[in-house]
């Protein structure tokens, strides 16, 4: 599997953010931001409105989880580096990517302004963000080829990085389903972090883990198809072939199975042949063909 560097955001929070002398200012800021950006916040006790814009930004830094740090500079303590910046009113914020100031402001800002800001200096750090990306897509492969335990380590070394990784999140909810650990699944899914509960990753995670659980139960697809053939009204054993499919993994056929059952009784059971199709759909995703073509399917019949 890929070992991601860590720390957690919570143990780097005494790293990202430290007050810089003029002793320090070289190796805190200049030769720091050959590797990470690094935002300069130039205040002094007496400035009113630094109080305001300092918890700001470091909220904003924090929030950034490690992909950029901060440096506050007491200008009545750092006299000549405020002088050599031409620092002539506070606060001013500065930017330095790769030693060389990059971006900035000055005067007080929203907090919308400053959240902004340090985004848009953290996507200067791009070696981070392209190594998360190539973690995911290792981690989608190894899932692929039925690596699920490698899998399911990858997505948990990216949330380290970034915990509200909605797709790193859902992986690894689908990773524990591979693995047939549907209970963990579910405690992981209601543990999900509230900003990325409502991710549409994730409710496809739970659209998958749903028919997982209705696969445990499953019975044999051969005698479940002897049934429906007996009986073609048996609007049950119809579903139960459908479930049986979808757990053996033909999902075209328990699509198929699914639609005949709708076009044949579309109220069933509450409508449970439409319901079943939405979790199918909802778990395959947006861009597979065969759900394409089911909910094409589908529509025509609602609106016939």
């Amino acid at each position: 599997m890929l070992e991601l560097g860590q720390p957690t955001p919570d143990a780097a929070d005494g790293d990202l953010i430290r007050d810089v002398t003029e002793a320090t200012f070289m190796a805190e800021v200049v030769e720091a931001s050959m590797k990470t950006p690094v935002i300069v916040d130039f205040w002094a006790p007496w400035c009113g409105p630094c109080k305001t814009l300092g918890p700001q930004l470091e909220a904003a830094v924090k929030a950034a989880k490690g992909k950029v740090r901060m440096a506050k500079v007491d200008v009545d303590r750092a006299q000549q580096i405020a002088a050599q910046l031409r620092i002539q009113s506070i606060p001013t914020v500065y930017a330095f990517w790769q030693g060389q100031p990059i971006d900035g402001f000055q005067g007080a800002v929203s907090q919308g302004e400053v959240q902004e800001f340090v985004k848009r200096v953290a996507a200067h750090n791009a070696d981070e963000a392209d190594g998360l990306a190539e973690a995911l897509t290792a981690a989608e492969e190894m899932l692929d080829e039925g690596a699920a335990v490698d899998a399911a380590q990858t997505f948990a070394a990216i949330l380290g990085e970034e915990s509200e990784n909605a797709v790193a999140y859902a992986g690894l909810l689908r990773a524990h389903v591979a693995m047939g650990e549907i209970d963990q699944a579910e405690a992981l899914l209601a543990g999900a972090p509230p900003a990325i509960a409502a991710a549409p990753e994730l409710e496809a995670a739970r659209a998958q883990i749903a028919l997982a659980r209705q696969s445990a139960d499953a019975g044999p697809v051969a005698d479940l198809r002897a049934a429906v053939e007996a009986r073609p009204d048996d609007h049950q054993a119809r579903f139960d072939l459908a479930t049986a499919l979808q757990a053996s993994g033909d999902t075209e056929g328990a699509v198929e199975e699914l639609l005949e059952l709708f076009r044949r009784d579309r109220e069933w059971n509450d409508g449970a042949a439409r319901t079943q199709l939405f979790t199918i759909f909802d778990a395959t995703g947006p861009k597979d063909p065969v759900a394409a073509k089911g909910r094409r399917r589908l529509s025509s019949m609602i609106f016939a």
